[in-house]
């Protein structure tokens, strides 16, 4: 593309920025010769374009991001190069932070908080930080369960890394800044080989009983308006009173957005644990929706309904007006689950190793508000291992982990599955073995086929369903397959099982607590 070219769709793009009020007409000219400055181009397009109304600027991005490295702005063009370069583009397109900060708290004051948190949505996207062009290749199911209809998608959004980008990522020396990928450090940043960079990326200050937090979009979106909200300093995940506080104060300033937080000790928390955040979003989870199976009361609190949820995993719900007493019962909840032992149910608060004592019991908790009450569940978590199950007793076992070995984190216990991208051409081939397009020998498979770790479950497959299926049910047949997969994975995840001995133990640690059925 010659300069004459690339300075027309700087035009575009300047045209798509005021579509989308990231900037206004008075910033055009500024914006304008940000750019040709970074392009290298001596002159704008002089010439009138043609009105475009695009919902994205992937398009005129891709054409500049080919200029760009014709003109030498990266080294090579790779996918992680060209993500640096795009978000540096869009950079010089943003308000300043003040400024977004000060129309969303303008906006929340004078249309409303859901108004606001609209707009600063659409700005996310916008800036192409939320890569919606990617999210939109996901896989997305539901499966039908008895404890109603659990979610799936195959996470196809992050693509995959070339092999050149790797060894750009091992000759880098790391930087301890930003912290991590969570720090409000990261709005602005340039990045690098490795890190991602965030020049379009802005964040919401938010107070949480007075405490300075930040609202900010996961890039990755795994369900609708994905949100994460992250303290101001870099200090790890802590379960406590606190959490509970934070959590009904946000869902009261955001009553159409849900808030969790996952689990603060390994195997059963996320994949940060160095720093305080928690999790959100519009969108109703599974878990949401599903019924209370036993009632009980509580002398102590008698205005806050309890119950013990239809859930594969162990979940208390909590609903109120009251979100002080709230807080207070979870937190009783919390330290008495932090010292519960209950050894048939193979539950240990603590063990000790050689130097120290290590805890294992924590809380998942989730809140909402739902007909005008606030309402909370509490999913019981321990992370002990032993010789059976190292992984976890309460984690996925092995058998499962051909379809789910990592964490069971905040989005899993609510009920929407977030599976590989190797899923998604593993499970093309077994279709194609089920509906006898190739020929399966299970002997001949080897350690570093991609199929070997799905070997027994193959032949499952061919026993119940053989290799002449139809080629328009075999789509449904493999997604029911993985939902049910899913199923059993959460089942493995829940501390006290779904039978009638599980049933008992729980009602053990409910009477513990001091509980009493309705």
């Amino acid at each position: 593309m010659d300069e004459i070219n690339a300075s027309k769709q700087v035009e575009y793009l300047l045209q798509f920025a005021e579509n989308q009020s990231l900037i206004e007409e008075l910033d055009v000219i500024t914006c304008r010769n940000a750019l040709l400055d970074l392009f290298k181009i001596q002159e704008p397009y002089f010439n009138e374009i043609e009105e475009k109304h695009s919902k994205s600027p992937v398009s005129i991005l891709e054409k500049l991001l080919d200029y760009g490295y014709e003109i030498g702005l990266i080294p090579k063009n790779t996918t992680m190069y060209r993500d640096l370069l795009d978000a540096k583009i869009m950079g010089l397109l943003m308000p300043r932070q003040s400024e977004v900060a000060k129309n969303f708290w303008n906006t929340a004051t004078k249309y409303g908080i859901k108004k606001a948190v609209d707009n600063f949505y659409n700005l996310s996207k916008a800036s192409n930080y939320i890569r919606m062009d990617r999210i939109e290749k996901n896989l997305y199911w539901r499966t039908n369960t008895e404890y109603g209809d659990l979610e799936i998608t195959i996470n196809l959004s992050k693509p995959e890394k070339d092999p050149r980008d790797i060894a750009a990522e091992k000759s880098r020396i790391q930087s301890n800044y930003p912290k991590c990928l969570l720090c409000v450090e990261n709005v602005g940043y340039p990045g690098y080989e490795g890190y991602p960079a965030r020049q379009n990326h802005r964040v919401i200050p938010i107070k949480l009983k007075e405490e300075q937090w930040y609202l900010q979009y996961s890039p990755y979106v795994y369900y609708n308006e994905h949100c994460i909200l992250l303290k101001s300093e870099h200090v790890p995940m802590n379960i406590s009173k606190k959490t509970f506080v934070r959590l009904l104060d946000f869902v009261e300033q955001v009553p159409h957005y849900f808030i969790g937080s996952n689990a603060d000790i390994p195997i059963v928390g996320g994949s940060i644990l160095s720093h305080e955040h928690f999790q959100g979003g519009r969108h109703i989870f599974p878990m949401a929706e599903a019924n209370i199976e036993s009632s009980f009361k509580y002398s102590k609190y008698p205005k806050i309904s309890i119950g013990i949820l239809k859930w594969p995993m162990s979940v208390i719900r909590l609903s109120s007006v009251d979100k002080e007493d709230l807080a207070l019962l979870c937190n009783e909840i919390l330290e008495k689950w932090k010292s519960y032992d209950d050894l048939d149910a193979d539950i240990l608060c603590c063990t000790k190793n050689d130097k120290d004592t290590v805890c294992h019991n924590t809380i998942t908790p989730i809140a909402r508000k739902s007909n005008d009450k606030f309402e909370i569940d509490l999913v019981l978590r321990n992370n002990r291992t032993n010789k059976e199950c190292p992984y976890g007793i309460f984690h996925p076992h092995e058998n499962l982990h051909h379809i789910k070995k990592e964490n069971i984190g905040l989005i899993e216990v609510m009920g929407l599955a977030v599976l590989p991208a190797r899923l998604n051409g593993e499970l093309s081939k077994i279709k194609s073995i089920l509906i006898g397009e190739m020929q399966y020998r299970q002997e001949e498979l080897k350690e570093s086929d991609e199929l070997y770790k799905h070997k027994v479950w193959i032949q499952q497959l061919i026993r119940k369903y053989g290799t002449k299926c139809d080629r328009v049910n075999v789509d449904k047949i493999i997604e029911n397959e993985v939902g049910s997969k899913f199923l059993n994975v959460l089942l493995d995840a829940g501390v006290y099982k779904r039978n009638e001995v599980g049933r008992n133990q729980f009602m053990r640690f409910m009477k513990y607590i001091g509980f009493k059925n309705e």
